[in-house]
This record gives structure tokens, C-alpha cells and sequence, in this order.
């Protein structure tokens, strides 16, 4: 869990620290474009306003930040985070539809993995049509990426 710094500068009251974007940003890893996304995308909720204006984040904003960035660095799409923390939302519900989410999302990689090999499999084959000691002109991979699918 990434912690939570408590910046002097930052505090509003005796009990809450607020953060700006930018800090948010650096505490996170996240960009700031990231972040306002997040929000206008309804996944991170959103933060207080300054008196200028200024978006303040607290405790709970870090926390779905920190969620949200570890599910997309499990390649987990928006519409399945959104689902997650809706159901984060309800702690006392059984958490098969987590479970099949995740089953699901396994399973899909599992499919993209078979379909990269594949890409990678005529990548070599590809590579193999041409040398170094050829031409632009006879190079056998730009000739190979011109025929047909059917002749390959």
C-alpha cells in the first residue's frame, strides 16, 4: 500500500490532509491526465475544491487511485474496475462475481498469449525470407508483407 505523506502545507484541519493533483500524481505513479480521467470517468471520486479552485484529494482518494492504477497494470478494463469497486462498495457480499471476473479476465489473456505466439511464429517466419547482404529491392520480408494472406 503506498503511504500516505502528511504535508504541512496541505492541511486543512487537525483531522484531514488534503493533496493537490500534482502530489497525488507523484505519490501514485499516476499522471495527472490519468487522474482527471479517472474522475471525469467516475472511478475516482470526486475530490474537494480549494477556495481557488484547486481539486484536493484525501485518504479515500489515494486508497481508489492506488486500486484503480493496480487493476490497469493488470491489464483490467475501465467497465471491470468500475464493477470491482462497486462491489468493493458491498463488503458483505459473497465474492464469486470477483472470482469470475478475474476468471474471465485469465482467460481472455490466455487467448491473447495464443494469438501473440501466432504473431510472433509468422514474425520469424517472415524474418527468415531475408538477409543482410540484400537490397530494399529484393528484400524478401517487404515482399512477404505484400502477398496475399492465402500465399503466405
Amino acid at each position: 500500500m503506498t503511504e500516505f505523506k502528511l504535508y504541512s502545507h496541505y492541511r486543512v484541519n487537525t483531522k484531514e490532509v488534503y493533496l493537490k493533483i500534482g502530489e497525488l500524481s507523484k505519490l501514485t505513479g499516476c499522471s495527472v491526465q490519468s487522474i482527471r480521467f479517472y474522475e471525469k470517468e467516475q472511478l475516482l471520486s470526486a475530490p474537494r475544491r480549494s477556495d481557488g479552485n484547486y481539486r484536493l484529494y484525501d485518504k479515500n482518494n489515494l486508497e481508489q487511485l492506488t486500486f484503480i492504477k493496480h487493476c490497469r497494470n493488470l491489464d483490467i478494463t475501465l467497465a471491470e474496475i468500475k464493477l470491482l469497486l462497486d462491489l468493493k462498495q458491498s463488503p458483505e457480499t459473497q465474492c464469486e462475481e470477483v472470482n469470475y471476473l478475474i476468471d474471465e479476465h485469465i482467460t481472455q489473456i490466455d487467448l491473447r498469449m495464443n494469438e501473440l505466439k501466432k504473431v510472433k511464429a509468422s514474425l520469424i517466419k517472415l524474418r527468415s525470407k531475408c538477409s543482410t547482404d540484400q537490397t530494399v529491392k529484393n528484400c524478401g520480408i517487404l515482399q512477404g508483407l505484400s502477398d496475399s494472406p492465402s500465399h503466405q
